[in-house]
């Protein structure tokens, strides 16, 4: 695990630190490396179901650290096509490469307009500053 955080410039970023990443037609979901550091070592991620819906700001899941529980709340409106069944076994894969193999969820069906409200990784970074 980087000591420094990063914020890859081609993610788009929720204030809720949720990172999102198009692929095709789907969007790939996680939490930030602020999160993830500031949740510690996840020993848990709940997840929603393959074809269930959910619009901008609801709660999709949440996610479990030997400090805390918190809520995931949906950056965009969309339907899930799949979750990461890795962290099922691995969940710590969210700490330790939480942009690549700890992915939560990849939505299908987004709303287009909302993606284009998503912060880009200097305004993000700037919210965790002020």
């Amino acid at each position: 695990m980087s000591n420094e955080l990063e914020y890859p410039q081609s993610l788009g970023y929720s204030s809720e630190h949720i990172w999102v990443k198009k692929e095709g037609d789907l969007l790939e979901m996680g939490i930030t490396s602020f999160a993830q550091t500031q949740l510690g070592e996840v020993v848990y991620v709940e997840m929603p179901e393959a074809g269930d819906r959910f619009e901008a700001g609801d709660v999709f899941g949440s996610i479990e650290s030997f400090k805390t529980v918190s809520e995931l709340y949906m950056p965009v409106s969309g339907t899930i096509d799949q979750v990461n069944q890795d962290l099922e076994d691995q969940p710590s894969l969210v700490n330790s490469h939480p942009y690549a193999e700890g992915w939560i969820l990849r939505v299908k069906d987004a709303d287009a307009d909302e993606l284009d409200k998503l912060l880009d990784a200097h305004a993000y970074k700037a919210g965790l500053a002020g």
